[in-house]
């Protein structure tokens, strides 16, 4: 009854969300067509929002649980479990599984909409009846299209009868736990970008774009900001160490599915912080946060509509990806026909010079754009050729061509942007305050010129801006009082550290890897980098779902301690699978890489070796921008709190 039970509480949660998009809609009709109406009805009417978002939330939030439930029971009975799971499965891997399949990563996403609707009733106390009631209308409204395609074309509780004496198995390459937190994290990433786009329909329809919405919507939009830096750089390592290919990001359309939002993300909350602190941007803000939501429902579409081949997406039937196709374009198409028609009605905030930290900001979001565009050019045409009988593929070649100039220039804005002053500043001024960042970035670029050895354009200029951003990123806190330095200064000041740390990373591991394809034979020295790399043997090795052969190689790096290093390949028969494991040695200047292939009929074992400089400062540099992001949260919410207690002291005084 555990599926029963789940399937009824996903209908009474649609059912609620229907309930609540009304509610809202003639909520806001009448408070619209009357400003000052404090009838009983148009009270009771708004009252009954907020509940009934809550109790929707909760409603999701349960049957996501039980789903969980018939996963670690593994009722074979309930067709999900059966196709996506086995008895034998470790249990992180059977709790996990139940959103590595398409219905379940739905569901899960429904369940985060969900709550986050019942979050936003629960603590939004600033915005005007209107403003907040249609927000949450707007919310429910997006939980609803979703809802629809659980119950109607991806049912996660359906049965099965016959029910099968066992499951078919989770994808072995999903069977890590990186699965336990990648997922979820990017579901709250692109949940938050759904709210800050929820606040902005609300305040189109209740015509209240000004600083009040900015401020309401920032701390959804820096959350979804962190949550998507944290789920990005969490799947580029998932993806590093678990594929074995040795590649960080190879610009599958699967991984520009979750850079995309990401983008359009970075850009809102440059823009957002603009309107709420300075009220400027108004329309620009609205349409980021459009923008945004489209690049998270694009990227919905692409991993779960079977048009991509890739190992991140799901393969399901056209069914299913009309399905979502259609929800895209009512989703988007609304949205940009509610923005064109209510844009007029934005009246222009303060203006601002060119060269002012605002005007910086500008500059920031249109090469924002400008990457955006090109990533999502490069993502879609070829599916858009395929559609013609066209097969190309656009692969990093393009992206790295067509982005990384503009990302070089990004970075230039970067660094100079926080030495600007608000509304006014002078390029004399500029200049002046950018001496010590542009002598980092001389001296880097003169240093690898002299020692780099014939490092390629893009990674010299990386390696240099590099050095020039970190010193730029810290320029806001001298001349401080450092303990009173307000915390989302040190989060601006971490969070554009991290950008230099993992731009260091990126460009380094560009610059100097090295490797090596071999086959070895046992006792065979190899060269990779500096270190000489050992086959000592190969080993069956047996695991809980799994069996393997396994290389025992040592790794030796003049007289510094040996390194051992176990890579396997394993042989999975639940579903019948070989996959590469490979064996990772972390050292403070960089990582040895080493993959273990098939042994050939001469005994011969091929090996793949890497030597990847720096290359941990890409996470190190990602971890920094999500911690950047958090304290920049925290203290704009602890600066918050502080002014309404001030304010609530003065009242009572």
């Amino acid at each position: 009854m555990i599926a029963e039970a789940g399937l009824a509480a996903l209908w009474l949660a649609a059912a609620l969300a229907a309930m609540q998009v009304a509610l809202a809609a003639i909520s806001v009709r009448r408070v619209l067509a009357a400003p000052d109406d404090d009838s009983a009805l148009t009270t009771e009417l708004i009252g009954a929002v907020r509940p009934v978002a809550i109790v929707q939330g909760a409603l999701a939030a349960l049957a996501m649980a039980l789903l969980i439930a018939v996963f670690l029971r593994s009722d074979m009975s309930v067709l999900l479990v059966a196709e996506n799971s086995h008895s034998e499965k470790p249990w992180l891997y059977k709790f996990a599984g139940a959103w590595g399949n398409h219905e379940g990563s739905m569901l899960l996403w429904v369940t985060i909409l969900g709550l986050a609707g019942g979050a936003v009733a629960i603590f939004e106390r600033s915005l005007a009846r209107a403003t907040l009631t249609a927000t949450l209308g707007a919310q429910a409204l997006i939980a609803l299209g979703f809802y629809a395609f659980l119950l109607f074309a991806s049912n996660p509780f359906a049965r099965i009868d016959p029910a099968p004496a066992d499951g078919q198995g989770l994808n072995p390459l999903l069977q890590d736990p990186g699965l336990a937190f990648h997922p979820p994290t990017l579901y709250i990433g692109y949940v938050g970008i759904s709210v800050a786009f929820s606040f902005a329909v609300g305040a189109l329809v209740a015509r209240d774009v000004g600083p009040a919405f900015a401020r309401a919507m920032r701390p959804w939009v820096l959350g979804a900001w962190i949550f998507l830096t944290l789920g990005i750089t969490a799947g580029s390592y998932w993806a590093y160490y678990e594929l074995g290919w040795g590649g960080w990001w190879f610009w599958d359309p699967v991984e520009n599915a979750s850079l995309m939002p990401w983008l359009a993300a970075t850009a809102l909350l440059h823009s957002v912080t603009v309107l709420a602190t300075r009220d400027g941007l108004r329309a620009w803000t609205v349409m980021l946060a459009v923008v945004a939501f489209s690049m998270s429902m694009i990227g919905t579409f692409l991993v779960r509509s079977g048009i991509l081949t890739s190992v991140h997406a799901f393969a399901v039937d056209p069914t299913r990806g009309s399905f979502i196709l259609a929800l895209l374009v009512l989703y988007i198409g609304g949205a940009l026909a509610l923005f064109a028609t209510r844009v007029g009605t934005v009246r222009a905030g303060n203006t601002f010079d060119p060269v002012s930290r605002e005007g910086a900001l500008v500059a920031n979001n249109l090469l924002l754009s400008v990457i955006l565009g090109v990533v999502l050019i490069g993502t879609l045409y070829p599916i858009v050729a395929a559609g013609f009988g066209v097969q190309l593929s656009v692969g990093p070649p393009f992206f790295d061509k067509a982005a990384g100039p503009v990302a070089l220039l990004l970075v230039v804005v970067m660094a100079a942007g926080p030495l600007l002053r608000w509304r006014r500043d002078g390029w004399r001024a500029l200049a002046a305050r950018m001496a010590v960042p542009g002598a980092a970035f001389a001296i880097g670029l003169i240093a690898l010129l002299v020692f780099g050895g014939g490092v390629s354009l893009l990674p010299l200029l990386g390696l240099a801006l590099a050095g020039g951003l970190a010193v730029a990123s810290v320029a806001p806190l001298w001349r401080r009082n450092l303990l009173r330095t307000p915390l989302f200064t040190w989060g601006m000041v971490v969070a554009h550290l991290g950008i230099a740390v993992s731009l260091a990373g990126m460009a380094a591991e560009s610059a100097f890897t090295k490797q090596t394809l071999v086959a070895a034979r046992v006792g065979e020295p190899l060269q990779v980098g500096p270190y000489t790399v050992t086959l000592k043997g190969i080993s069956p090795v047996i695991g809980p779902n799994w069996s393997a052969l396994e290389a025992h190689l040592v790794a030796r790096r003049g007289d510094a301690p040996a390194i051992v290093l176990r890579p396997q390949s394993r042989f999975f028969t639940n579903p019948v699978t070989v996959t590469s494991e490979s064996a990772i040695a972390t050292r403070w200047d960089g990582q040895v890489y080493t993959v273990l292939g098939q042994i050939d009929p001469s005994g011969r074992v091929q090996l793949r070796l890497w030597w990847k400089p720096f290359v941990t400062l890409i996470w190190l540099g990602g971890a920094l921008v999500a911690l950047g992001g958090a304290l920049s949260l925290f203290g704009r919410l602890l600066r918050e709190r502080r002014a309404r207690r001030r304010v609530e002291a003065e009242a009572w005084a």
